[in-house]
C-alpha cells in the first residue's frame, strides 16, 4: 500500500482543490490552537482587511483613485501583493470597500445629526454643523476625494447622487419637523447642504476663528431664527479642542 503523502501547497490564489476557501492565508499557519479558533481567524481577517482599506484610504486622499493599486498598497503595508488576494478578489473589491466606508461615515453622519434631539431649529442646525467641524463625524477630505473620483467614474457619480439625495432628504425632514412648509423646508435644506458641499469641492481653507465667528450668521440665514449666546456657547464647548476662542461677538451681532 502506498502511504498518503502531505498535500502539496497550492500557488497563491488557489487552495488544495483549486479554490481559495480550502487554504487559509499563510500568516495563520502558526496560530495557536484554540477552541474559539474560528472566531480568532475571523477577527484577524477583519483586522487585516481593515489595514488594506486604511492604506487605500490614505492613497485615495493623498493622490486620488488612480493611485489606489495593489502594488503601492502592498509597499505601504510592507507586505507582498500576494497577501492582497487572501482578502480581496481584485482591485474593484477594495474600491467598493472604500465607497462603503464613505457612505457609512459621511452620509450616515448627516442623517444621524439631522435626526438628533433638538428643542429648536437653531439647535438642530448646530447639530448638523457638528459634521462640518468634527472630522471624526464627517470626513471632508474623504468627501472631496470621492467627489473627485466621481468625475471619472459614472458608477461612482451615481453613488454620490444617491448620497446627496439621502442627505438632502434628511435635512428637509429636519426643517419640516419644526413646522417649515414643504417647499421652504426643501429650499433651506439645499441652502445648508449645497453651501457646505461647495466649501468642500472648492477646498476652501479658513482659520478656526473665522469659521466660528460666522456660525451665528449662517444659522440665522439658514433658519430665519437668531442664534443666541448660549446656543453658540454649547456648540463651542463640544468643539473646545478645535477652537480656542468663543463666538460671543458673532452671537451678539446676530441677535
Amino acid at each position: 500500500m502506498f502511504k498518503r503523502g502531505r498535500k502539496r501547497c497550492a500557488r497563491p490564489g488557489q487552495g488544495a482543490r483549486g479554490d481559495l476557501k480550502h487554504r487559509p492565508p499563510a500568516c495563520y499557519a502558526q496560530r495557536p490552537a484554540h477552541r474559539h479558533q474560528g472566531l480568532i481567524v475571523k477577527d484577524e481577517l477583519a483586522n487585516n482587511r481593515k489595514a488594506w482599506v486604511d492604506a487605500a484610504y490614505t492613497l485615495l486622499i493623498g493622490a486620488g483613485v488612480g493611485a489606489v493599486k495593489i502594488v503601492p498598497l502592498a509597499k505601504q503595508l510592507k507586505t507582498s501583493r500576494t497577501s492582497f488576494y487572501w482578502l480581496f478578489k481584485d482591485r474593484e473589491e477594495i474600491l467598493e470597500a472604500l465607497l462603503a466606508r464613505w457612505e457609512a461615515q459621511n452620509t450616515q453622519a448627516v442623517i444621524t445629526q439631522s435626526e438628533r434631539y433638538a428643542a429648536t431649529i437653531v439647535e438642530a442646525t448646530l447639530n448638523v454643523f457638528d459634521c462640518w467641524f468634527d472630522p471624526a463625524i464627517f470626513d471632508s477630505e474623504f468627501e472631496y476625494a470621492v467627489r473627485s473620483w466621481s468625475l471619472q467614474d459614472p458608477a461612482v457619480a451615481t453613488r454620490v447622487q444617491r448620497a446627496d439625495s439621502a442627505r438632502l432628504g434628511a435635512l428637509k425632514a429636519m426643517f419640516a419637523r419644526f413646522g417649515y412648509p414643504e417647499l421652504e423646508a426643501d429650499t433651506r435644506a439645499r441652502t445648508v447642504y449645497l453651501l457646505q458641499i461647495g466649501y468642500i469641492s472648492m477646498h476652501i481653507q479658513e482659520s478656526k476663528d473665522t469659521r466660528i465667528t460666522r456660525i451665528a450668521e449662517y444659522v440665522r440665514i439658514f433658519t430665519g431664527q437668531p442664534c443666541t449666546e448660549s446656543d453658540i456657547a454649547r456648540f463651542a464647548d463640544r468643539h473646545r479642542a478645535r477652537f480656542r476662542t468663543s463666538a460671543t461677538p458673532a452671537a451678539k451681532s446676530a441677535t
